[in-house]
């Protein structure tokens, strides 16, 4: 276990005019980070096999489909389209005429789409371009002068809209059972997007000291002054959405080694309360209970189709027998009127795509809000699983890169139960889909932790505050202003994944600094000073 540390990146301060580009090269210098498979295969790290013509890359997307009826691959976008000011989209693909089977059009797709309606292709705009076979080609979708497709005939023209934030990608049409399978690389959008549901705003708390954790030292049991396990069975006989686990007690199925917490899914039959199961696993209640905050959570997730890990909160006011809360005598609602927020889940059958939710009385079970990114090592690595709760909305992100925000424009107990406190669970699920060769796999957790607003704010210091930085976007040089009192404070630029790009020191109130050298994308600028600090985001293009 490595020593605690208060995570160096706190996006708490102004942001000028935060823009995000929309691309992705499969190099890992994009800003894509949401990429999913529907009925086919994805894989967004596969070496190029056709480096030759205008594509000698290392990297690029498979999209394979082996007969599926509505194979695409797509990815979401943290805020909507603006259409009116940037409205194409381009890329490369290759696709071998081997891979092909039946008599469909070579053609490709681009589809616009709003995913934050349940049947996201009912308003959606689609543009449709030839294919050449066997060689890399360049294809661009125009939704300005290009002829386009609108699903619903009463939708306006696509540059009129602004409720678009998915963009899918499908070869070879759709409702065929016909295999093809293509290379896709150097996405690009040729606008920004407006950067609103970022939380570093002047007006959001800092989240900034640690008020719980378990850091899984030592060995043997979960300790219980922290965790509660939950076992009691549901009436019926089995636990909810069709699975067929138990969840026990014994330390088969939680146990701590080595700085980290293993909950384990077992292939075992197993008898308890009267029912008796092929499977094991465990399901934990956090022993705090909180309101607003910021929620770390540092894990590896199981694998295996049939596997539905989750890291997620329930109110504590929920009447569930059984759950830790109402055995200490505060259940008063029931589902959903308590609220759910699912941090994340991960179901083996989509390895590796992330999801985060939201459950309430307005949209709940399959519920319209949510979202989620591709994390390639999701079973073979550690990644940092965060929320961050507001008074107004919650924020998702892994390793920092955020994929959701969910803020109801009116918040009242059908779309925000969430002013009052929540609990952690941490369970792995077994589905009904379970693959035969299922043994067992574990969650691996790190740490978990909980902070919240400290009794100081990095926000507090006024000549922090007051820096100005421009022009934002950047092109090569950036302008940085501050008060004479902050001459000699040293600035350090930042990727979103928190490594340390390059740094400089303001040696004048007005100093400008050369970040040709930087390739394109968003960073994190952050000063600091005598303790406190301030951080700004930038886009270089």
């Amino acid at each position: 276990m490595k020593k605690l540390f208060i995570p160096l990146l706190i996006l708490c301060s102004l942001f000028l005019n935060a823009q995000e580009t929309v691309e992705d090269d499969f190099e890992g210098n994009g800003t894509i980070t949401s990429w999913a498979g529907d009925d086919c295969g994805i894989d967004i790290e596969f070496s190029n096999p056709f480096q030759t013509g205008i594509n000698t890359s290392n990297t690029v997307l498979k999209y394979t489909d082996t007969g599926g009826s509505y194979a695409n691959v797509r990815f979401d976008t943290p805020t909507n389209f603006d259409l009116s000011t940037g409205h194409t989209f381009s890329l490369k693909i290759y696709v071998p005429s081997s891979s092909i089977s039946g008599n469909e059009t070579n053609q490709l797709s681009l589809k616009l789409q709003n995913s934050n309606i349940g049947a996201v292709w009912e308003t959606q705009s689609e543009i449709i371009k030839t294919l050449v076979l066997d060689q890399w080609q360049t294809i661009t979708f125009d939704f300005e002068n290009d002829n386009y497709l609108n699903y619903n005939s009463n939708s306006g023209p696509p540059i009129a809209r602004t409720d678009f934030n998915r963009v899918l990608l499908q070869v070879n049409d759709e409702d065929n059972s016909n295999t093809v399978t293509a290379y896709i690389d150097d996405f690009l959008y040729d606008g920004v997007l407006e950067d609103t549901s970022d939380p570093g705003s002047g007006d959001d708390p800092v989240y900034d000291e640690l008020i719980w954790s378990d850091e899984f030292d030592g060995s043997g049991a979960i300790d219980s002054d922290k965790w509660f396990h939950q076992t009691q069975l549901p009436s019926g006989g089995s636990w909810y959405n069709g699975e067929i686990q138990h969840y026990t007690d014994r330390t088969d199925n939680t146990y701590v080694s080595n700085g980290a917490m293993h909950l384990v899914a077992k292939k075992e039959t197993f008898t308890d309360q009267g029912q008796t199961k092929q499977y094991t696993s465990a399901r934990l209640n956090s022993k705090i209970a909180f309101t607003y905050g910021k929620v770390e959570v540092r894990a590896i997730l199981p694998t295996g189709v049939g596997t539905w890990p989750a890291i997620w909160m329930l109110g504590k006011n929920i009447t569930e027998t059984g759950a830790y809360w109402q055995t200490q005598g505060y259940g008063t609602v029931s589902w959903p009127a308590c609220g759910e927020i699912d941090i994340m889940e991960h179901w083996g059958n989509n390895q590796n795509f992330v999801q985060s939710a939201m459950h309430t009385p307005s949209s709940h079970g399959g519920t319209i809000n949510h979202g989620g990114q591709t994390i390639s090592t999701a079973s073979t690595a550690y990644h940092v699983y965060s929320l961050e709760w507001y008074p107004n909305k919650m924020v998702f992100k892994v390793d920092g890169v955020h994929h959701y925000t969910y803020q109801p424009e009116v918040r009242n107990a059908s779309t925000w139960p969430f002013d009052a406190d929540q609990y952690i669970l941490l369970n792995t699920a077994i589905q009904p889909s379970i693959t035969a060769a299922f043994t067992e796999s574990d969650m691996i957790v790190d740490y978990v932790r909980v902070y919240q607003e400290g009794t100081a704010s990095v926000k507090e210091d006024a000549s922090l505050d007051a820096i100005k930085v421009y022009p934002n976007p950047v092109v090569n040089n950036v302008t940085i202003q501050i008060h004479p009192n902050l001459i000699g404070v040293k600035g350090t630029v930042y990727s979103l994944l928190g490594e340390k790009v390059t740094s400089f020191v303001q040696n004048a109130s007005t100093e400008e600094h050369d970040l040709s050298s930087l390739n394109k994308g968003i960073y994190i600028l952050k000063f600091t000073s005598k303790g406190a600090s301030s951080t700004y985001k930038i886009l270089k293009i």
